[in-house]
């Protein structure tokens, strides 16, 4: 087994790339994207990236994003309403 011919050797090292990209690219996908995604707004939402100590730099960001998704919202309510007329 120690002589394998030069193609065995190249279909040996392919499959390992192969093996070792699947191991990787599962991890990433361990968790799905849309938990992903809903983890990330939600901590959006919260204002996780201000500064905890400023509590009124937290609750402006808060206010601030929650009144701009409402705004979104109403805009794609509308929105869809004028396109089916």
């Amino acid at each position: 087994m120690a002589n394998k011919h030069p193609d065995d050797l190249a279909r040996e090292a392919e499959a390992r790339k192969t093996l070792e990209r699947v191991a990787v690219d599962s991890e990433v996908i361990g968790q799905s994207t849309l938990a992903r995604t809903v983890n990330r707004a939600r901590s959006h939402m919260a204002a996780d990236d201000a500064d905890p100590e400023d509590k009124v730099e937290v609750w402006g960001r808060r206010v601030g994003r929650g009144l701009s998704l409402i705004v979104f919202l109403i805009l794609a309510v509308w929105l869809v309403g004028y396109l089916r007329r």
